[in-house]
């Protein structure tokens, strides 16, 4: 009817982000909750969550250091769109990776969104809808060299993804995944630090001549455009969208 706003499309729903502090979990975060969520926002950086929920009505902060599984098992379970999004990165080759290192990424970035997805389906479930967004990654596609934790952590969010799609289908649960390149964030700032010292370049060299040597749009990508595409993934055309992997890298999986 004209003149009649139409109701919002998370309206009566509740969302849970992780790494929700900055970046792009901050952007799901601002973009749920204008979709009418009540947002949990998750992440161990208490100010950042403090900063957000005093910015953005309807957002609870909720502290968490998903390395604790046992705080990670802690966290609410009433939930219908879960994002899994928080994640680390560390950049050696592989004779010189720290073991601790790569058993705290997989920790963060493979099992707690396991943990927490096992948590929160049979909310989904007992209701009939829910969705579970896991920022993967070019990453989750491709390799790169030096980054063996980030680079198999992904891979393995990809096919817990997968599923999951496959088990929520008859419960009107979907699970997909959202594939960026190098998006405009701190992890991405201090990545460039990282290869810079590991390559013997300085950082405008890391960006041209590493990060978008094998992407066509030669830019960064801006955390809002993730969120955007997160916003169909729980919007009225994502019913059949599920155990699928949705690329904003600029054409770089097109090679």
């Amino acid at each position: 009817m004209s003149g009649v706003t139409p109701p919002s499309v998370l309206a009566g729903r509740t969302a849970l982000v992780t790494g929700a502090a900055s970046g792009i979990g901050a952007a799901m975060v601002r973009r749920m909750a204008a979709d009418g969520a009540h947002v949990l926002a998750v992440d161990r950086d208490e100010a950042g969550l403090k900063a957000l929920a005093d910015a953005v009505a309807g957002v609870e902060p909720v502290p968490c250091d998903l390395s604790d599984l046992d705080a990670v098992d802690a966290l609410p379970a009433a939930v219908d769109v879960l994002v899994n999004n928080a994640g680390l990165q560390h950049v050696a080759a592989v004779p010189e990776f720290d073991p601790e290192k790569f058993s705290l990424i997989l920790r963060v970035m493979l099992e707690a969104p396991f943990r927490l997805a096992r948590r929160t389906l049979p909310r989904m479930y007992g209701r009939g809808w829910g969705r579970v967004i896991n920022v993967s990654s070019a990453h989750g596609l491709r390799a790169s060299p030096f980054k063996a934790a980030y680079v198999s952590a992904k891979h393995g969010l990809e096919g817990l993804s997968k599923v999951i799609a496959l088990e929520g289908a008859a419960h009107g649960v979907t699970s997909n995944c959202i594939n960026p390149a190098y998006v405009r964030t701190p992890l991405v700032e201090r990545q460039v630090a990282d290869q810079a010292r590991t390559h013997g370049i300085d950082e405008d060299a890391v960006i041209e001549k590493i990060m978008l040597e094998a992407v066509a749009v030669k830019r960064l990508i801006e955390p809002a455009e993730v969120a955007e595409l997160a916003a169909v993934l729980y919007g009225p055309a994502s019913a059949s969208i599920t155990g699928t992997s949705l690329s904003l890298d600029g054409g770089w999986t097109a090679h």
